[in-house]
């Protein structure tokens, strides 16, 4: 699925310093028989599974369900855990909420730390160096890039993802959706709206 925008970075970047270096030491090490081929392809299969239809699954009952939404706010890496979700490389997760006074975005500005086991793979503008740095230093106008205006009175937290500790954005619950089953709210949430460069979608 290709990105409707592409305000951030078009053209492809030569593999930097630390991509090449993990790529040498995959190959070192299958090549010294520590790990086999089907190791590493067995992890890229587990990568493949996870999409965001997890987080937006996620989201969509805690719109409609209190007590959960307050649980995954408290703990969410229990909540994950709890869920049968493969929490496959054991980090932290951490759900922001969105509010009509508070925006959150989420970054990695060292790398592409990212919440894979909730949302999949990270989109190609979220690991580049434009977005890594300037959501840092001007997160409104990056915001204005992807269509997503933010008003002068509403705050924006911008949070750093580490190795650690991965985020997941809950937007805001579209009106209009009173009567709505989780399916069908689960379909106005999108990635990038759990990224926090967007709103949820709206009926």
């Amino acid at each position: 699925m290709s990105d409707a925008h592409a305000p951030i970075e078009t053209a492809v970047e030569e593999p930097d310093y630390f991509e090449v270096l993990v790529e040498s030491l995959r190959e070192l090490l299958v090549g010294k028989g520590l790990i086999g081929s089907g190791e590493v392809r067995a992890m890229v299969e587990t990568l493949d599974a996870h999409d965001p239809t997890i987080g937006a699954a996620l989201v969509a009952r805690a719109w409609v369900d209190g007590d959960f939404r307050a649980r995954l706010l408290d703990d969410a890496t229990a909540v994950v855990e709890q869920s049968g979700i493969d929490n496959y490389d054991h980090t932290r997760f951490v759900v922001l909420e969105q509010t009509p006074d508070t925006h959150n975005l989420v970054v990695c500005t060292l790398c592409s730390c990212y919440p894979r086991a909730l949302l999949g793979l990270p989109p190609d503008w979220y690991k580049s160096r434009p977005y890594r740095s300037r959501a840092v230093r001007e997160p409104r106008a990056v915001l204005a890039e992807f269509g997503t205006g933010v008003p002068d009175d509403v705050r924006i937290r911008v949070h750093d993802s580490n190795a650690n500790m991965r985020y997941l954005v809950m937007p805001m619950r579209p009106v209009g959706t009173d009567g709505w089953t989780q399916e069908q709210l689960a379909a106005l949430v999108t990635r990038d709206s759990m990224i926090g460069v967007s709103l949820a979608r709206t009926p």
